[in-house]
């Protein structure tokens, strides 16, 4: 009997020559995500940290993001905070306001390989999965252990198999795909599991590793401890993109036997534009249904849809118009080298004279702690991963999540509009 991914991983990172679902193994993980946090997590251990220091200056990665530039004295003195930290300890990958989120700047600066352990103290760390590494959520109090030890306990996990069929029809895209998949499971659906994506070489090659990491992104809203892809030519592709070499890493798949505790089956070909209802991201509805419902905001980016391709579908949608006079276009570049990028091939010129705003590269509005925060009442319609009851600020007000594509036409119409009607 084969194993997962999941058993594979875990297997070979505690030394053993096999492991099954709900056996508790111990590892040492390759890297450790903070971001604005770390202050409150270096502060559990403290008198700890000038004892014993961090037990690697390569283990943590710090990517200062969710609220920049900050946006009072109280997260200006966190941040200053975490450079302090980072300068005392001398922590060599420690990335400042500006260079982007953390998920995205992890996997462009190489951190995020196949076959490697990465845990981070934010549950949308599982989004590395797109390069196939295993990669998940954890505490704060378990990261600040980690910091000292360098080492922490996973129990396997059992995997449900996904296998993808035929390819998506744009302008329907990787979110309609993963939100489908939400809605069909519901929000526990895959609680404590990892999720396999599977399929032959010709669908995989039509998911390109940004519309995979989208998927891997939203994992967690299913539930999932990992969501991973196997290594490909894509990924190889990719990765040689950042300079990483092919003999830095090793690919890991599951075995033709592996067991799994489920198996699902999609048609790409079928899905069509869906957009998740307040306030849980398992509401899912199809666009073609709930089409004219009034928004007052949308906002395009994060790190579910931040990448420069995100931003291309929105502007193929949007050039030689205007954003609704009853909307608020939020633009906001997953990185530094996101929008340089679409700086320089004129997307965001397309965006801005749309009549978009945009936003610092970081989270923004996203939790709410930051810019874009909504009025008593208003509605949001958004490329993020969350729609729960004041996410963005404020309780009283509503959260839709949705395409680049079904975002972008509603901007432009002011109410829930179906992107296939304007591409």
């Amino acid at each position: 009997m084969g194993m997962t991914f999941a058993e594979k991983v875990l297997a070979r990172a505690a030394g053993l020559e096999k492991v099954g679902p709900g056996q508790i193994v111990t590892v040492r993980p390759d890297h450790l995500l903070t971001h604005d946090n770390t202050a409150a997590i270096i502060g559990k251990i403290e008198e700890d940290l000038q004892t014993y220091g961090v037990v690697r200056p390569d283990l943590p990665i710090i990517v200062l993001d969710h609220v920049v530039p900050a946006a009072n004295e109280k997260t200006a003195t966190g941040h200053a905070r975490v450079r302090e930290f980072v300068a005392a300890h001398g922590l060599t990958n420690f990335y400042d306001v500006g260079t982007g989120v953390c998920h995205q700047v992890v996997v462009e600066r190489g951190h995020a390989l196949p076959g490697r352990i990465l845990v981070g103290s934010d549950s949308h760390t599982c989004s590395y999965g797109a390069v196939n590494a295993f990669s998940t959520g954890i505490d704060r109090t378990e990261a600040a252990a980690l910091l000292l030890t360098g080492e922490t306990w996973f129990r396997v996990p059992p995997t449900t198999r996904i296998t993808l069929k035929g390819r998506l029809k744009p302008p329907v895209s990787a979110k309609d795909l993963i939100l489908t998949i939400i809605g069909d499971i519901s929000a526990g659906g895959a609680t404590y599991q990892a999720v396999e994506f599977h399929g032959d070489r010709e669908t995989l090659a039509g998911l390109t590793i940004e519309n995979r990491f989208t998927i891997a992104n939203m994992g967690i809203e299913m539930g999932a401890k990992v969501a991973v892809f196997p290594c490909d030519d894509a990924t190889e592709s990719y990765l040689a993109s950042l300079g990483v070499s092919r003999d830095a890493y090793e690919p890991t798949w599951a075995d033709p036997d592996a067991v799994y505790v489920r198996d699902l089956e999609y048609d790409l070909g079928s899905i069509e534009p869906v957009v998740a209802f307040p306030h849980k991201v398992d509401n899912v509805r199809r666009v073609s249904e709930e089409e004219g419902l009034e928004l007052q905001q949308a906002l395009l980016g994060t790190c579910t849809n931040g990448r420069a391709t995100d931003l291309r579908a929105a502007a193929a949608i949007l050039e030689g118009k205007l954003v609704s006079p009853t909307m608020r276009l939020l633009v906001l570049p997953a990185s530094r080298e996101v929008l340089a990028d679409v700086l320089e091939d004129g997307t965001m010129e397309t965006l801005v004279a749309a009549g978009a705003i945009l936003l610092p590269v970081g989270c923004g509005p996203c939790l709410g702690a930051h810019q874009g925060v909504l009025a008593p009442g208003e509605r949001c319609i958004s490329t993020a991963n969350r729609n729960f009851k004041g996410r963005m600020g404020c309780k009283d007000a509503e959260i839709y999540l949705a395409s680049p594509e079904t975002v972008a036409a509603s901007a432009l119409a002011g109410k829930l509009a179906d992107p296939r009607k304007m591409a």
